[in-house]
Parts: structure tokens; C-alpha cells; sequence
């Protein structure tokens, strides 16, 4: 990935924020079921500004590559779906930076 692009940025932050959402399958229980509720209070914490992060990236590179409706409300709305950052990133993202080479 490159870091040092907009699109590069974006691609890094959707599998950090995948990864954090997927973390809530562990936390939850551990907060419900064993009453640890420290795990879930950081992983909430670190996953909200990484959503934030990956929402900002999202207007950005909307913005700069002038991504149409549907492929901006697709990248937009990957971040409410399980999975969904990893989608957009193999389909979205990784095929407009080979695009741009």
C-alpha cells in the first residue's frame, strides 16, 4: 500500500477499522458475559476514530477521483457492515489504485 496517496491512506484505515469492528465478536461477550467491560470500552473507543478516519478518507478520495453515487454510498456505507471494509477495499479501492498506475 501506498501511504504517501490519499487512495493508499484510505485502503490502510478500511482493514484497521475492519479489523476493530470484528474485535467487537470477542469484547462483547467478554462485557456480557464475564462482566469484563474494560476490553470493549477501548476497542469502542479505538474503533469510533477510526471510523471517523475511514468516513473522512471516504469524502476525500469522493472528492479527488470523483467517484460516482453509487461506488461513494458503496464505500460509505462498507464501515456499518461486517466485513464490509474488506468488500470495498477488494473491489472499490484496490482497483482504482491499479487503475491509476
Amino acid at each position: 500500500m501506498y501511504l504517501k496517496t490519499p487512495l493508499g491512506r484510505l485502503r490502510l484505515f478500511a482493514i484497521l477499522e475492519g479489523i476493530s469492528y470484528l474485535l467487537f465478536g470477542i469484547t462483547m461477550p467478554l462485557k456480557y458475559m464475564l462482566d469484563i467491560k474494560e476490553p470493549n470500552f477501548y476497542v469502542g473507543m479505538i474503533h469510533g476514530w477510526l471510523f471517523i478516519l475511514y468516513v473522512v478518507l471516504c469524502f476525500q478520495n469522493i472528492y479527488l477521483r470523483q467517484w460516482n453515487f453509487k461506488t461513494s454510498m458503496i464505500a460509505l456505507a462498507a464501515s456499518l457492515i461486517p466485513f464490509g471494509t474488506f468488500y470495498a477495499d477488494a473491489k472499490i479501492f484496490k482497483t482504482a489504485q491499479v487503475s491509476k498506475r
